[in-house]
């Protein structure tokens, strides 16, 4: 029974270090810029590509969308909506598509993407969710299970790098 343990134990080992050895591979085969989101729900932003550099940022918010804009081995140097910019470690990031509202009033998550389409919910400026099918000015937006339409006008981390 103990070597059956063990053989378990090392087949799920090799799985799940193929699997973030993937996804680190993954982002790597991409060109910056490129759009990311933070994975975690703390991320420490480091002024360098290494754990030795200080954080100046400590994200506490998952799924934060960020530009990429350069790559060094397993770090990613990104900028974030107001434009600072520094280092994260590959495994805090995902390259889910993310969003946040902007704008000082209220965003209108339609049914369909069109100026005149219903309003199914309504989004406050500040409002972090996760998006894709953004064309002809709108995206699908989609945040605590709740999703609709919104102007790409309205969001930041929709438009191309």
């Amino acid at each position: 029974m103990i070597i059956q343990n063990n053989s378990i134990v090392r087949c799920c080992a090799a799985v799940l270090a193929f699997l973030g050895a993937a996804s680190a591979v993954g982002q790597a085969q991409q060109t910056p810029p490129y759009w990311a989101s933070i994975s975690q729900p703390e991320a420490r932003m480091r002024t360098g590509p290494s754990t030795e550099f200080p954080v100046t940022w400590v994200y506490k918010r998952q799924n934060l969308p960020v530009k990429v804009v350069a790559v060094h081995s397993v770090w990613r140097k990104v900028q974030d909506m107001n434009g600072d910019q520094g280092w994260l470690h590959v495994r805090l990031l995902s390259p889910k598509r993310a969003a946040i509202v902007i704008g000082k009033d209220i965003g209108a998550l339609r049914d369909t993407p069109a100026p005149g389409a219903h309003i199914s919910w309504r989004v406050e400026p500040g409002v972090v969710g996760m998006i894709d099918e953004c064309d002809k000015g709108y995206c699908r937006f989609e945040t605590d299970g709740r999703y609709g339409y919104i102007e790409t006008a309205r969001l930041w981390g929709d438009e191309a790098p």
